[in-house]
């Protein structure tokens, strides 16, 4: 009897000490939701049809009011209504709020110097969740979920090594110049983050429908997901800032380390950085997350910049070693295609219309990915999956996909431009509209080429596009 409790009691003392060893927590499912391109949509936005009027509460009034700065932080019930939603996403938010002490000193750096407020970087919380690798339903991709067309207009490129829109440097200063166009054009903060989700011409017609300027009456003449973004933005702000008062703890950041960031001018691939510098790869695609071959194609043309942890001493010679010492590989630069989904349902042709010779079948090989084949062809992942009507990623050896021959992009060849051709401004054009007309112009051309101050445009004006 003797012998037995002494054996219960080893076992319940071996038990609260095995209980009382703290649980390291792991950053790994961070690292890889941040080097892992989504199969599904990453960013809808839970849609409110009918709030509950009954939810108001005075203390989140007071709450958002004390944080106000410039941008309105508004409440309502449709405010309220996204804070219930938000705050039972504990988890989410942990996660956000860890991210952010890495990921907000970059949003706010671009956003001050194109004088922009600051509060505009929690919109990056319904944009992307803070995931770089984000692609809404319809293409929208990177932290600030920019689309094709409009990513071109804000100067980012995207070919088959690059994507400038998952980059949180080059894709937050797109962002800021957006905003600072939407602010000049609209004049309001909240009608230039709806702009932001659907367009300046759509926001326009609202306020014309409505006689008013004021987002929550124009709201109603908007599309449904814009007319829930920004009360959707308001909640966001209310959650980073309140979290604690929720029982919402920030997760420990995957990047707790400095970083430098240096200018690279040879193909350099990023497992071999990661190698020189003792860090694991997975850390290196995090930090540089618009490489889509995990190569920096960087020339001395064209240098590219690679974010690293900040290195010891002793890996400095290594580290030199490898960025000063091209790999070898195709460097031939092909531009991306769009991958608006809109855009790749219009050029899909119907199987009665499509025209034998302008579709190219291509027979999958043992160990291709839909990556392998769309970097072969120079076409978009995205573009093979709405020709073929993929709903996820995985195919098979043997099986044919369709291409079609007229988006297979030509080597890249300068070809000399006409001075300039003449645009006449219609009802409801905007500068990044106009620009997304045109292969090669952006905003900033636009207003280079005409002598505009501003974003402002008028209809009739005629504008020289060069």
């Amino acid at each position: 009897m003797r012998k037995l409790i002494l054996t219960i009691l080893s076992f319940v003392i071996a038990f609260s000490a095995q209980a009382q060893i703290p649980v390291k927590i792991q950053s790994d499912t961070i690292l890889k939701r941040l080097t892992t391109a989504p199969i599904t949509d990453t960013v809808a936005m839970p849609i409110i049809e009918q709030p509950l009027l009954f939810g108001q509460s005075l203390l989140y009034k007071m709450r958002l009011d004390s944080i106000q700065q410039t941008v309105p932080l508004d409440y309502n019930e449709y405010v309220q209504s996204y804070i219930d939603i938000y705050t039972k996403r504990k988890a989410m938010y942990g996660d956000m709020l860890g991210l952010s002490t890495y990921y907000f000193p970059i949003f706010e750096k671009a956003l001050k110097t194109y004088n922009i407020p600051t509060e505009i970087k929690y919109l990056s919380i319904v944009e992307s969740s803070l995931n770089p690798h984000a692609v809404s339903r319809v293409g929208a991709t990177g932290l600030w979920q920019f689309m094709f067309g409009t990513a071109k207009a804000y100067g980012l490129n995207m070919d088959n090594f690059v994507d400038e829109r998952k980059d949180p440097i080059q894709a937050s200063y797109a962002a800021a110049a957006y905003f600072r166009d939407a602010y000049e054009e609209l004049g309001d903060w909240l009608l230039a983050i709806a702009a932001y989700n659907c367009g300046k011409g759509n926001v326009n017609r609202a306020i014309d429908k409505a006689g008013s300027r004021n987002f929550w009456d124009i709201r109603k003449f908007l599309p449904k997901e814009t007319s829930n973004y920004v009360p959707a933005f308001i909640a966001a702000v209310y959650v980073m800032k309140y979290a604690p008062s929720h029982q919402i703890v920030a997760k420990p950041n995957a990047f707790a380390f400095k970083t430098d960031t240096v200018q690279v001018r040879n193909f350099v691939a990023l497992g071999d950085v990661a190698q020189a510098i003792n860090h694991k790869e997975e850390t290196l695609v995090a930090l540089n997350p618009s490489y889509k071959k995990k190569i920096i194609n960087g020339t001395d043309i064209s240098p590219k910049r690679i974010v690293i942890p900040r290195p010891d001493h002793q890996y400095y010679e290594p580290l030199f070693e490898v960025l000063n010492n091209d790999i070898e590989t195709d460097r031939e630069i092909i531009l991306a295609s769009t991958d608006d989904v809109r855009d790749l349902r219009k050029k899909a042709l119907p199987k009665k219309e499509a025209s034998v010779s302008n579709v190219l079948l291509h027979k999958v090989l043992p160990g291709q990915s839909l990556t392998a084949i769309a970097n072969k062809y120079g076409v978009e992942v995205q573009d093979l999956k709405v020709w073929n009507k993929l709903n996820v990623t995985t195919i098979i050896p043997g099986q044919k996909l369709k291409i079609y021959r007229d988006t297979i992009p030509s080597k890249i060849i300068p070809k000399a431009k006409a001075s300039f051709v003449s645009y006449k401004v219609k009802q409801g054009d905007t500068l990044s509209s106009i620009a997304e007309k045109f292969d090669g112009i952006t905003v900033a051309s636009l207003k280079a080429a005409n002598g505009l101050k501003s974003a402002k445009i008028t209809e009739g004006m005629v504008l020289k596009v060069m």
